[in-house]
């Protein structure tokens, strides 16, 4: 049998082969988690106009201190029509356009008015509390790359420079199955033998936060014309993803067909574990992945291999997993073998965070996964990883 893949070269191998996909335009209402094809540039100088900072007077900083008389008043939405007059104040709310003429504002609680007047008792110092036009960004320039995945402040940023319409890579289209005989619908009686189904659900759960549309098949029993019909199915979409079926028994079939139906293998079983009989390979430009049965297995596979090869078929400029580092908190025996990503919980303690590993690791014990939010990454090797020893983790 050949050496099996690390983790870095499995992952590096997959997102080789994950092109961008065409890019649309989207409309900035719903280009939430999209990702950027095209720079955003800004249609305006944000801000447009000199405003004001604050709730106050407008006035000539070498005027102050003094007694000024006030000469309009500027609400927030109002243009500021007339030039400030010598020895004149404006009242003006937070956002104001400042007058022609006044090079700084004076907060509310630093000045008395009475009678038409304004009394300043301290020296204002020129540019205070004025935020300059195009102080933020200038008509023309980037707001948001080529590559940027769109959250809620890249989104803020867009419609403040007058963004209504960006351009996006398509979103993926992904069909998920599950394969096995033995698998039945949450919900239904089951008969001896068999157990219910939840890989499907789960693996659409880790992927369509990452921007995929999902197609659920029909879970697939074991048998060769079931099999061809729903991986030809799915070959029709950007990116399959299979559970099950990717190992060496006799009821395995999903590699063998693939094959017949011409995808091309570049892999077949990475050091780590859990997830080692993970397979992937492509037709024309749709990825295929085969991920393991057991429930932790594909979870694990699914984040840290399907997930990133998504967010690179829409361009991000960095599409692999998001390690943070923190402390086991107790001894993690490494694997001479293979990478270990053990399911752990996290606690934000005063030297930053705590990763305590949960009981009960085996592949299928699902429910106890369920209780871990991080995946503490166990270089392969020998001995072991002390408890207190800084470690990667990814959180899920």
């Amino acid at each position: 049998m050949a050496e099996l893949l690390t983790f870095e070269a499995a992952l590096s191998r997959i997102l080789a082969s994950a092109s961008p996909l065409p890019a649309e335009p989207v409309l900035l209402a719903q280009a939430a988690g999209r990702v950027l094809a095209e720079p955003a540039l800004a249609r305006t100088d944000l801000p447009p106009f000199a405003s004001s900072a604050m709730d106050g007077y407008a006035v000539r900083a070498a005027e102050t201190p003094g007694s000024l008389s006030i000469a309009a008043r500027i609400a927030a939405g109002s243009p500021a029509t007339v030039p400030l007059p010598a020895g004149a104040a404006t009242t003006i709310a937070t956002g104001g356009a400042v007058p022609e003429g006044a090079d700084a504002v004076v907060p509310v609680e630093h000045a008395a008015e009475r009678d038409g007047h304004v009394e300043i008792p301290e020296s204002a110092r020129a540019g205070a509390h004025i935020r300059p036009r195009g102080g933020d960004v200038r008509e023309g320039a980037v707001v948001a790359e080529s590559g940027t995945r769109l959250g809620a402040a890249q989104i803020g940023a867009l419609a403040a420079a007058g963004v209504d319409e960006v351009t996006c890579s398509r979103r993926p289209r992904v069909a998920v199955l599950a394969t096995g005989s033995e698998l039945r619908a949450p919900g239904d009686q089951l008969e001896p033998g068999q157990i219910f189904e939840s890989n499907r659900h789960m693996i659409a759960a880790v992927l369509e936060p990452a921007g995929a549309e999902i197609e659920l098949l029909p879970v697939v029993p074991d048998d060769e014309p079931a099999h061809r019909e729903a991986l030809e199915r799915g070959l029709d979409a950007d990116v399959l993803v299979s559970s099950g079926g990717v190992s060496v028994g006799p009821h395995d079939l999903v590699r063998r067909i693939a094959a017949e139906l011409g995808v091309e293998e570049s892999f077949w079983g990475v050091a780590v574990k859990p997830g080692k009989p993970l397979s992937f390979g492509t037709r024309g430009s749709t990825l295929v992945f085969g991920l393991p049965g057991n429930p932790v297995s594909s979870l694990v596979g699914a984040l840290l291999f399907v997930r990133p090869a998504l967010l690179a078929r829409q361009g991000l400029t960095d599409p692999r997993p998001a390690f943070d580092v923190g402390k086991t908190s107790s001894a993690l025996r490494r694997n001479v073998h293979r990478d270990e990503f053990v399911r752990a919980r996290r606690s934000f303690v005063a030297e930053g965070v705590e990763l305590a590993p949960i009981s009960g690791q085996e592949s299928h014990m699902i429910v106890r996964a369920s209780s871990a939010d991080a995946l503490v990454h166990v270089p392969r090797g020998s001995g072991e990883v002390a408890a207190g020893e800084v470690v990667r983790y990814v959180a899920v």
